[in-house]
């Protein structure tokens, strides 16, 4: 209930938001509108929509022996699109209008969505909240380097630290969860993880390379984007739940036993609707602060994600996992700077031709 409480507010919170903006435009102006432009509560929703979808994920994934991760997905993109479907109908938000040929040359990408998502239910279920989020990280220097590849990008002295700065805290977190190991059959677990979520951060950073070639051709926003990645997965995730999961009277009572019924569904409904509020704040933030703040934000955002592990789960605690979390805290500031820095000195570049 504390769970559902929280998240009743966070709505409340919103559409107060929404009216304030509205307000924003009155000559009048008024205490309304401060609340509207303020950096402190932005970030503060922003992070506390981050940690909301991690902790409801992990409770569903981890819990009574959940199978039905396609359905599980299904369920969330079906909520994402029923959230956005309101709040346009609402006209607090808008995006373009379904278009056939749009969503033919977006279907890879909804694939890539598929692909992310499913890889990333699979290592949350085997891996503690602080390791995955460590593990994250990786996902950066994959998507750094496919820009070096696909976009001429470069690659600093600074972020080539803070990628070497990612990979220590990874062993550190692998050194961690192993020393919490007591059995094969955990060892096993573990190492399964492991695999979902190398595999996950190809599938990430494939997603992230792709989408953003095609963000270009098709000048897509940021609602388009979502609207589009939510309604074509669905499809997709239904076919394979049908096709792939055990959809058995008995299984279906192993994944939703009558005693967790219900707070099964609340969280599951809250983790697809997180989804939203995380795109909503983070475009808040950005309008609110600045770029260079949105980013540290993300980095520092990392901190209270793992301890949230600590704090609701039974990850592991000792010298290696509580290093892992501090190292992969640093490594994501060092990143950020990295980035603000070599944005500072491109835009500080003289032009060489007209």
């Amino acid at each position: 209930m504390g769970i559902l409480l929280a998240f009743l507010i966070s709505q409340v919170v919103y559409y107060i938001k929404r009216k304030m903006d509205k307000s924003a435009y009155s000559p009048l102006g008024g205490p309304s509108t401060s609340l509207a432009n303020s950096g402190p509560l932005s970030i503060a929703c922003y992070c506390v929509s981050s940690i909301l979808m991690t902790v409801t994920n992990k409770y569903v994934l981890s819990g009574y022996s959940f199978n039905l991760n396609f359905l599980l997905l299904a369920i969330q993109g079906a909520v994402c699109i029923a959230t956005i479907s309101t709040l346009k109908a609402l006209g607090v938000i808008n995006y373009r209008s379904f278009n056939s040929d749009e969503a033919k040359k977006w279907m890879p990408i909804a694939f890539l969505l598929v692909a992310m998502i499913y890889t990333s239910s699979k290592a949350l279920k085997f891996l503690s909240i602080p390791v995955y989020t460590i593990f994250k990280n990786l996902t950066i220097i994959l998507i750094a380097y496919g820009e070096v590849l696909w976009f001429g990008g470069s690659v600093t002295t600074m972020a080539l630290g803070s990628f070497l700065l990612m990979v220590f805290s990874s062993v550190l977190a692998t050194y961690g969860d192993s020393a919490a190991t007591k059995s094969a059959d955990d060892l096993y677990s573990l190492y399964l993880g492991y695999f979902w979520m190398f595999t996950n951060c190809f599938a990430s950073a494939a997603f992230v390379l792709f989408m953003r070639i095609r963000i270009k051709l098709t000048n897509f926003k940021d609602f388009d984007t979502m609207f589009y990645n939510n309604l074509l997965s669905i499809p997709i995730l239904l076919v394979a739940t049908f096709m792939f999961e055990d959809w058995s009277p008995a299984n279906l009572a192993l994944n939703f036993p009558a005693e967790n019924r219900n707070a099964t569904f609340v969280a599951i409904l809250i983790s697809g609707a997180s989804s939203v509020a995380i795109s909503y704040c983070s475009a808040w933030c950005v309008r609110v602060t600045s770029s260079t703040t949105y980013s540290m934000v993300g980095a520092l955002n990392k901190l209270p994600i793992a301890l949230s592990g600590l704090i609701f789960f039974d990850a592991a605690v000792n010298f290696w996992s509580v290093s892992s979390i501090f190292v992969g805290f640093v490594s994501g500031l060092v990143y950020a700077l990295a980035k603000q820095a070599q944005k500072k000195a491109e835009s500080q570049q003289l032009p060489v031709s007209k």
